[in-house]
């Protein structure tokens, strides 16, 4: 069983990622493949009560690749962690068939140093379904779910619920597009997609652009009002003629 899982990770790594060559050099060269490989075993073992057999298997890989993967957490086929290193994955992490994982990547928990003793036990990292893609440096905290082919993007921090077929970016993350249910089933490197998500630099000059051209028409506004305040002011030292009328005397009803 351990070997049909193995298989189908080089199969995963050999399906996402270009620079791979070979399903021999996936084996012999990709970090994050010996960590998935490692975690295979520890797993195995942790699921027969040999915990601290199963800890030390984790450990001796995370030394040998940078990478940290609970024996307790739940994961399934076709899982690549590319390019590795600064992984933490930790111990009641579920993660479904065909995910894919990049460096820095947390599924962690939420303050699990405050009453640490009511937090054994019980879930308290997330869950992710198939298909999901984590981008770099992304933090996905909490008993959440990501929903199955759902995107998080680099460097998001998700403490919420991501649903299906979405993608997710920010910190904190917010639902920036829905994913074409056509398009679900497409790899996207990076958890990103190319097209559809706004560019905050360009949102910002898009918004300045706005409003420059809002004080230009408040500018001209007032200068064609200073213009006719002007038109109807007399020239200076021009004389100033006074209407000066004789008064009306009335006598005896008569003018």
């Amino acid at each position: 069983m351990i070997f049909k899982k193995i298989q189908a990770d080089i199969d995963a790594f050999m399906a996402r990622d270009p620079a791979a060559r070979s399903r021999l050099e996936v084996f012999l060269c990709y970090p994050g493949f010996h960590a998935i490989m490692w975690y295979r075993l520890s797993h195995w073992l942790w699921e027969r009560d040999w915990h601290l057999t199963g800890r030390l298997v984790s450990h001796l890989a995370r030394v040998s690749t940078g990478i940290e993967i609970h024996p307790g957490a739940r994961i399934g086929n076709g899982f690549v962690i590319d390019h590795g290193s600064g992984i933490v994955i930790g111990e009641t992490a579920v993660i479904g068939n065909d995910v894919t994982l990049y460096h820095d990547v947390t599924l962690g928990g939420i303050a699990p140093s405050v009453d640490s003793e009511r937090q054994r036990n019980v879930k308290r990292h997330p869950t992710l379904h198939d298909g999901v893609i984590v981008g770099s440096g992304a933090q996905v905290l909490g008993p959440i779910e990501v929903g199955e082919g759902a995107r998080v993007g680099a460097n998001a921090v998700v403490h919420k619920d991501v649903p299906a077929g979405v993608t997710a970016v920010g910190i904190p993350a917010r639902i920036v597009m829905p994913r074409d249910r056509k398009r679900a089933g497409e790899f996207v490197a990076y958890g990103e997609p190319v097209e559809g998500v706004p560019d905050p630099v360009l949102r910002t000059l898009d918004s300045l652009r706005g409003q420059v051209a809002a004080l230009m028409d408040r500018v001209e506004e007032l200068e064609g009002r200073l213009g006719e305040a002007a038109a109807d002011q007399p020239a200076e030292g021009a004389p100033v003629i006074q209407d000066k009328k004789a008064p009306v005397v009335v006598t005896g009803g008569k003018p």
